[in-house]
């Protein structure tokens, strides 16, 4: 099996966030609001930024939209990507709007002519273009050979780079992403070993509520699992702060996070002799609640049979016990407390590591 860990890809900027080459995993997201409606989409980016975003994307379907997106430039906390079909002139109309990065799809903004246009646009102002390809826009010819199929996606991928490699345009990030996690983890694995572009990694039309988030957690963090992915985007059906706190979260499962809080806790069982489900709640509140640079892991553990070793494996852990718990930092027990006494200290051990 290749062995992602040891390839890095390119870098390229959209704005201030740097995007593959080693750099932290960034968060995207996409408005729901009608670009047009400045007030509405400058409303949305802000609460998207304060969510967690790195970068966020808006639709430009028409000149109206890309106008109104230099209007909402202006105004975001976070780099803007300008999401261009069909018409070449928009995605030179948005480099113009100030856009820190543009998606398109080559294929389907018509001739080699317009494509350099694009390129020639976006390479004067040093702002990358994505490549998008999604199962729905494979090429039919592509189609016929594969089917809708993880080899077709790459393909299709390969296709879109030799147009702008042809335009002396490197400054690429490729997006190949599937209606499903499997046909999704192929591509992007087939991709890591071919291309050295960054790779913006997700599962397309994920859908809504908890099937989407499971969906695009076993695609996107599959990938990740496996070294795969330099920036991502959860696509949900609905609300896209949603997006945002799914997208964060997969990162901390899979151990991606550059910083922040880990907490681990026990499934619970018929051994558990403590109320661990209200204590783990509150501590996960506690914990959202803390800024920190640092990585630190959380424990908190129901019974004596694993409780102890899990605790002490953690930054700082609690292992309960009949009623109340040990109280653990850096391997080393410092007491027994009752549950709010317990959390209380546990407060006091992590705000000393931040």
């Amino acid at each position: 099996m290749f062995d992602f860990s040891q390839k890095k890809t390119r870098q390229i900027h959209a704005g201030s966030v740097a995007i593959g080459g080693g750099a932290p995993i960034s968060i995207q997201s996409m408005t729901n609001t009608k670009t047009t409606d400045v007030e509405a989409s400058v409303a949305q980016v802000c609460a998207l930024a304060e969510a967690g975003c790195d970068i966020v994307r808006l639709a430009v379907p028409d000149m109206a939209a890309a106008r109104a997106f230099a209007a909402i430039r202006e105004r975001s906390p976070v780099p803007l990507v300008a999401d261009i079909h069909f018409d070449y002139r928009l995605a030179i109309e948005s480099v113009a709007a100030g856009a820190d990065k543009i998606r398109i799809n080559p294929g389907n903004i018509g001739s080699e002519e317009r494509v350099k246009a694009v390129a020639d646009a976006c390479r004067a102002r040093g702002i990358p273009i994505r490549i998008g390809v999604n199962s729905g826009s494979l090429e039919r010819s592509l189609v016929e050979q594969y089917g809708v199929t993880a080899e077709a996606a790459v393909e299709s991928a390969a296709r879109h780079i030799q147009m702008l490699e042809a335009c002396d345009f490197y400054d690429i990030c490729l997006s190949i992403k599937l209606s499903d996690a499997g046909r999704t983890i192929r591509a992007n694995l087939l991709a890591a070993e071919r291309f050295d572009y960054p790779l913006h990694i997700g599962v397309t039309e994920a859908g809504m509520g908890e099937r989407g988030l499971i969906k695009s957690a076993a695609g996107i963090g599959g990938l990740l699992a496996m070294g795969v992915g330099d920036t991502i985007r959860v696509s949900l059906t609905g609300d896209p702060l949603e997006e945002a706190r799914a997208a964060y979260e997969i990162l901390r499962a899979a151990d991606r996070l550059e910083s922040g809080i880990r907490v681990v806790s026990c499934p619970t069982c018929g051994r558990t002799c403590v109320d661990l489900v209200s204590l783990v709640e509150k501590v996960e509140k506690l914990t959202d609640a803390i800024q920190t640079n640092k990585r630190l892991t959380v424990a908190v553990m129901g019974c004596a049979v694993n409780g102890p070793g899990e605790a002490r494996e953690a930054d700082v852990g609690l292992a309960g016990g009949n009623g109340d718990f040990l109280l653990f930092a850096d391997g080393k027990t410092l007491g027994r407390y009752a549950p709010d006494e317990a959390l209380r200290r546990l407060e006091e051990e992590l705000k000393k590591r931040c």
